[in-house]
């Protein structure tokens, strides 16, 4: 029975400090806040591109949208430079999600990805897209 309880105990430690690696882990700025070549909108398993028409004031009003986001902080960046890195970290566990906005003229840039796993399961495409439908709406 104890060597039971001891596997349950190791199990929770190994569990907890995953945890607290995907929360406290530091973010490399020269890895995450970097202009991304996009020249069309892709969907993929971890994140998403957008090239959205916006005119030359699109960074200003989407960092507004941003900020404004639950869990949402700025990690580099402003819109004065043109390039804004947003953290976005899921509810329970912390899960970071990068979110990078470059202002070109008139068009934005987003490129939304994860940096834990495999699969956002949609998490970065659903966001980017309820951002870009209250950008269009003003």
């Amino acid at each position: 029975m104890g060597l039971k309880y001891m596997f349950i105990g190791a199990g929770l430690v190994i569990i907890v400090g995953v945890l607290g690696y995907v929360r406290l882990a530091p973010s490399e700025m020269s890895r995450w806040h970097v202009a991304s070549q996009i020249t069309a909108d892709k969907n993929f398993k971890s994140g998403v591109k957008r090239l959205v028409e916006t005119g030359p004031d699109g960074l200003e009003r989407f960092d507004k949208l941003a900020r404004g986001t639950v869990r949402t902080t700025v990690l580099a960046g402003s819109v004065s430079e043109g390039l804004v890195t947003y953290v976005t970290r899921s509810k329970i566990f912390g899960f970071p999600d990068y979110t990078t906005v470059q202002q070109d003229q008139d068009q934005l840039k987003i490129y939304a990805r994860l940096r834990f796993g495999r699969s956002d399961i949609g998490v970065n495409r659903a966001r980017v897209g309820r951002w870009l439908d209250a950008l269009q709406a003003r």
